[in-house]
Order: structure tokens, then sequence, then C-alpha cells
């Protein structure tokens, strides 16, 4: 049997995968990423084992680049959750009573404090995503980093941010 080529691969199935990783997904920037990364697995796949049906293993691949990416999406909802409109009220009242305005503003020195304690690139990340209001793939863009890791640099701000909101004052 005759060694794969990337190349020819690419060639023949590339619009497929693109319309198939689309469907999966329902965004093309979301499609782009995961075809890059299926690619990218097929090239790490390639060089560790002998692939007898490689389109097939290469949609294997995406399809499970794919449900990766859901399940990452899923939980990211679920973990940078919007406030309501009703939350949000009640942080801008400008009549609050000046209890809470003082604990608002401990509260805000206390997140300033813990972004500070982030190391430098998962700072940069978590204040273009979370201040800027960058999604993760123009984060990624901007600091030529990958998605994936931009993704955990989030999660490390974030569950850093908890720890020193659970530590007591």
């Amino acid at each position: 049997m005759q060694p794969i080529s990337i190349d020819a691969l690419h060639r023949s199935e590339s619009v497929k995968l693109r319309r198939f990783l689309l469907r999966l997904l329902g965004n093309s920037a979301d499609a782009a990423d995961a075809h890059q990364e299926t690619y990218l697995r097929m090239l790490a796949a390639l060089s560790r084992t002998h692939i007898d049906q490689p389109s097939a293993f290469l949609f294997q691949i995406a399809n499970n680049v794919a449900l990766r990416m859901r399940n990452r999406q899923r939980f990211e909802s679920t973990l940078f959750q919007d406030l309501s409109d009703a939350d949000l009220a009640g942080i801008v009242d400008g009549h609050a009573l000046p209890e809470r305005q003082a604990i608002a503003r401990q509260e805000l020195m206390r997140l300033a404090a813990a972004v500070d304690e982030l190391p430098p690139r998962c700072r940069e990340v978590f204040l273009l995503a979370r201040i800027d209001g960058f999604a993760n793939g123009e984060v990624a863009a901007r600091l030529g980093i990958s998605r994936n890791m931009v993704e955990k640099h989030l999660i490390k701000a974030l569950l850093h941010c908890r720890r020193r909101f659970s530590d007591p004052l």
C-alpha cells in the first residue's frame, strides 16, 4: 500500500470536510477552526501509525473534534454565564445603599488584585476576552496563539478568581 499524502487527501476531501464540520458546528468560524485541528491531528496520526482508510479516518477525527468543540462551548456557556437584567440593575443602581456600594468596591478591588496575580499572558487573554469582549478566535488571532490555548488561559483565570473569592478576606 502507498504512503498517504496529506496534500492529496486535503485536495480530495477539503470541501466535503468543511461542509461536514459546518453542518455539525453551525458556524463557519468554528468549522474553520475544527478543519485546521482535524488536519493537525491527521498529520500526527500519520506519523505514528499506518491508516488503511484515510478518508474515513479523517472524517472520524473531524467528528471527534466537532464533538469536543461543542462540549467545550456548552461548558463555557455555563462557566461564563451572562448576568440577567435584574442582576445588572442591582449593580448599577445609582441609589444603592452606601454599604452595598462599599461592598461592591471591595469586591471589585479583590477581583482586580486576583487578575493582577495572573501570569502576564493569562491576564492578557482574560482582559481581552472578558473586559474588551473579544471572541476566543479573535483573541487567538490577536495574540498569535491557538483558540485552545485561549480557552485554557480563560479557564485558569476564572478558576483563580473563583479561588480568590472563596478565600476569606
